[in-house]
């Protein structure tokens, strides 16, 4: 009986034990995180959404998205964003890259044809093409290009908008983001954020 006793007490004790840890660590600690992530960060705690001057969604700064029309044909008065082996291109669903090595045929090919098309898009020779304009990012969901793509692109752009070259490469510059805590990564600037601004500017 004493066994019993003592049996019945234990697993009492270990799913009072269950009840608290749940309420506090499953329940309680989520809800204190995620009051202060609203509270200290609330744009990143929400998936650091960019929505227009009306306030309509159009995508997050963490994710990066293609701009091309329906036939899948870059928008002229856009930047254009790195390619993506994302499923489709930028699929959050299906992250990751080729995997292919530096000389995987379909990789050369897939670079030779890449450059050929930025070359005659942007009116450069292939050699001035950086690389992150005809490969993938590991993720595929790189929303950032370097500042020397950007930089290529200004002069379409600016003739598709209207807009002093010189005018735009200030703008571009302006929205260069320096390299994390100041040393690590490269120079970049976000795609979407760019476009964003050059809409928003012209609305």
């Amino acid at each position: 009986m004493s066994t019993l006793r003592t049996s019945t007490r234990t697993a009492g004790v270990a799913l009072r034990a269950l009840l608290v840890f749940t309420a506090v660590l499953g329940v309680g600690y989520t809800l204190a995180i995620t009051g202060i992530g609203q509270v200290v960060m609330p744009l990143q705690a929400n998936g650091s959404v960019l929505a227009t001057s009306d306030g309509t969604a159009v995508g997050s700064a963490l994710v990066g998205q293609s701009f091309t029309d329906a036939a899948g044909d870059a928008l002229p008065e856009y930047f254009q964003p790195r390619p993506s082996a994302a499923g489709d291109g930028y699929d959050g669903g299906a992250s990751s890259g080729s995997n292919y090595g530096p000389e995987n045929a379909d990789l050369i090919a897939a670079i030779t044809e890449r450059k050929a098309e930025i070359a005659a898009r942007e009116g450069v020779s292939e050699d001035a093409i950086p690389a992150d304009a005809v490969t993938a990012s590991a993720s595929g969901l790189d929303p950032h290009i370097s500042v020397a793509y950007a930089l290529l692109q200004v002069p379409r752009v600016a003739a598709e908008r209207g807009i002093d070259p010189v005018e735009l490469r200030g703008f571009v510059e302006s929205k260069i983001q320096g390299r994390d805590l100041g040393f690590l990564g490269e120079e970049r600037i976000n795609v979407l954020e760019l476009n964003l601004a050059l809409d928003q500017q012209e609305d």
